[in-house]
């Protein structure tokens, strides 16, 4: 399958226009600068300082310090006033702002300068890639006939920015109409697209599980409730309910990721404590897992003599595109990809993102953009501490969102 996209070494940069070519080094200056500076969730202060500084050296329009460190910059295109803004068309741009608690192991110049803290899934990208996109608009503004949103935001890897700042209003005043975003991608190669109508993205639910046994010698199982052995059952349990009780047509998969139990080999531990998520596509399966998962739990439990304390909660729902949005993005890609192999229309993930939030409440697209580069060592996977892209996929974003803009409004 890889051998079929185009070589990184051989993409047609000729598809990007002259003015968005001639900005890629301020791009990959912006970019390298956030990725120098990169901050947690809601606390990107530093980041939205310098936005904020690029949006008002510009003269854009923009408000700060929604859901505490966000920004909304509104560009209007040509023919408008405060008269006529609100019968025009608004189109939101979605990136997002934070990073991650992992220690970066990459030696380059643009290396985190914040011990523990990496932008190790793009978003420092993103931000350049918007503010390259919000420059760009604002220089060409008669190249288009309607309001662009442009919704810098905090905290997507966690706890979820996009919720509280769609609580604080940035799809209001004007409305939006539509809302497009992009993730850089390094399951995908320079020069690609991955775009689909439908889900792209899982929806995702966590939960917390305490067994509660009783403890013992291990010589003297009989006087004991075992939690090892009740919770072994339970994470066993757990498979069939992807197996056997949810369609095989719809994908979805239930992970134990943590599983502590016990402190020496010959004593029956009292309690064992798991940790899992749940993923899946079809959001009708919304309600269910959590109630199958305390079903198998509670039976398990009571089978063994065991009690248990379940913590449930729901985190992100599936990232679901508007097929009329997602048939703008795949034909601007076309125009900026070469086709057809730079298009791939089946590029599903597990993965979650809260830019779901936003599709809940206005049709839009969130696509994936090829950064991986193989031959410049740059194919690492994201949330790993030596995640890098290849930053021609920069300009190439900007090429995306501007011509998205334009195809929108026309």
């Amino acid at each position: 399958m890889v051998s079929t996209f185009p070589n990184p070494s051989s993409v047609d940069l000729s598809r990007i226009r002259l003015a968005i070519r001639s900005l890629q080094p301020q791009l990959v200056e912006w970019r390298r600068r956030l990725h120098q500076q990169p901050e947690l969730g809601f606390q990107e202060k530093l980041t939205a300082e310098f936005v904020s500084q690029k949006l008002q050296e510009w003269g854009i329009e923009y408000k700060t310090g929604i859901a505490h460190t966000g920004i909304v910059a509104t560009i209007k295109g040509k023919g408008q006033d405060s008269e006529t803004i609100q019968n025009l068309k608004v189109l939101a741009i979605r990136a997002d702002m934070d990073a991650l608690p992992i220690q970066e192991l990459n030696e380059v110049p643009y290396k985190s300068q914040h011990d523990g803290v990496m932008h190790a899934c793009g978003h420092d990208g993103h931000t350049a890639i918007a503010l390259g996109t919000a420059y760009h608009l604002q220089q060409h503004r008669q190249d288009f006939s309607g309001t662009v949103k442009i919704i810098f935001q905090p905290a997507e890897e966690s706890p979820g920015g996009a919720k509280p700042m769609i609580e604080a209003g940035v799809l209001k005043n004007p409305d939006v109409d539509a809302i497009i975003g992009l993730h850089l991608w390094n399951n995908l190669p320079l020069g690609t697209v991955g775009v689909r109508a439908g889900a792209l993205m899982a929806a995702v639910e966590c939960f917390n599980c305490t067994i509660l046994g009783k403890g013992g010698h291990g010589a003297l199982p009989h006087q004991t409730v075992d939690s090892v052995v009740v919770a072994a059952q339970i994470v066993n349990a757990l498979q069939t309910i992807v197996a056997r009780n949810v369609n095989p047509i719809d994908s979805a998969v239930v992970t134990v990721g943590e599983l502590h139990a016990g402190t020496k080999r010959n004593v029956i531990a009292d309690t064992a404590r798991m940790s899992a998520t749940v993923r899946y596509f079809n959001p009708s399966l919304k309600g269910f897992f959590h109630q199958r998962v305390e079903q198998i739990i509670a039976g398990i439990c009571q089978s063994q003599g065991a009690n248990y304390d379940l913590e449930y909660w729901s985190l992100y729902p599936p990232v679901i595109n508007d097929i009329k949005i997602a048939e703008l993005v795949r034909t601007v890609a076309e125009e900026v990809v070469e086709t057809p192999m730079g298009i791939v229309p089946e590029c599903q993930t597990m993965a979650a993102e809260d830019m779901s939030f936003f599709l809940q409440e206005v049709p839009g697209c969130y696509f994936f953009l090829g950064s991986a580069n193989p031959a410049k060592d740059l194919a690492y996977p994201h949330h790993h501490p030596r995640f890098d892209f290849d930053e021609t996929a920069l300009g190439m974003g900007v090429e995306m969102f501007v011509r998205c803009v334009e195809k929108f409004f026309s």
